[in-house]
């Protein structure tokens, strides 16, 4: 009896508590869970990497397919146009260069009437109504703004078959910073095609000036810069007889002539066109948009070189 209690007594002595296995069981779970953690985080990091380096390349890969297309589209668009005779391409030699006249042969007494800082109410619809009255095909620098606030007067310039071109957005003359300069110029370049669906590679600089930033981006994108060789002065509101006079008198073959059919009241411009019109013709000229006259000035200077050679 006695070998059996001592027995008993040793067994209780090396009985281990439950609570001591309950938290050897949580300390091993525990270290088991943190060594397997790691290789879990690197294998979904290395998925997370993976899947971004597939969605870039798939951004990628779908960047240059929008840009396929775009391209393709835009010559399709670019064929169609010159089919119908609402796109001129600009000959290279003229792109991205400044000219304010050309110099044809003799036997060719061109000359170019161009309109500024419509469509305008009013007035540029009575222009074109004195323009289509006498066959007369004219070149319109529109401002963005403009052509947004009248869409219909601009689509009726490009449906009458004269030439549209850029004018900026808000025709301001002071210094634009680079972003600004460039927003001018194509917000102005898609308000024209979203109304005409014409695109236009002629621009003109809001007030003839050249150094405030619209005109060197304007350069930069092989836009032909287009400036003038006689100034009507027509903003001043001249009196007809000297707004001609302005005009007839500093023309020459090959010149480009400044008015406006925007930009405030345009009456004597209105008013002095038909006679305007007339002098020109009873002189020989003929009237051509900007687009034609630097076709005219860019065989003559081909066929002067083959002459050369």
């Amino acid at each position: 009896m006695k070998k059996l209690i001592r027995v008993r007594t040793i067994r209780n002595k090396l009985t281990i508590p439950n609570f001591f296995l309950f938290g050897l069981a949580t300390l091993i779970l525990i270290l088991s869970v943190g060594a397997v953690t790691p290789l879990q985080t690197n294998v979904a990091s290395s998925n997370l990497e993976l899947m971004s380096n597939t969605t870039n390349l798939a951004s990628i890969q779908t960047k240059g397919r929008l840009e396929g297309l775009k391209t393709q589209m835009l010559n399709s668009w670019q064929e169609e146009a010159r089919q119908k005779g609402v796109f001129q391409e600009i000959p290279k030699r003229f792109q991205g260069v400044t000219l304010n006249a050309v110099k044809p042969n003799n036997h060719k007494k061109i000359i170019a009437l161009t309109f500024d800082d419509g469509p305008w109410p009013k007035y540029t619809e009575q222009i074109l109504d004195i323009l289509k009255a006498n066959n007369v095909k004219g070149t319109f620098f529109v401002i963005g703004r403009n052509m947004k606030n009248l869409p219909e007067v601009g689509k009726r310039i490009v449906n009458d078959g004269h030439t549209i071109a850029n004018h900026t957005w808000h025709h301001w003359y002071h210094r634009l910073s680079p972003r600004v300069a460039a927003n001018e110029i194509d917000a102005t370049e898609e308000i024209i095609y979203k109304t005409t669906g014409v695109r236009t590679n002629l621009f003109r600089p809001p007030g003839g000036v050249l150094g405030n930033g619209p005109a060197a981006y304007a350069r930069s994108k092989n836009y032909s810069v287009i400036m003038w060789s006689a100034d009507s002065n027509d903003y001043k509101r001249p009196a007809v007889p000297r707004l001609l006079g302005n005009v007839m008198r500093n023309s020459k073959p090959g010149g480009i002539v400044l008015m406006h059919d925007g930009g405030g009241d345009r009456q004597s411009t209105v008013q002095a066109l038909p006679e305007m019109i007339k002098r020109f013709k009873q002189q020989g000229y003929q009237f051509v948009t900007i687009p034609e006259m630097l076709e005219i000035e860019d065989k003559q200077m081909q066929a002067i070189a083959v002459k050369l050679n």
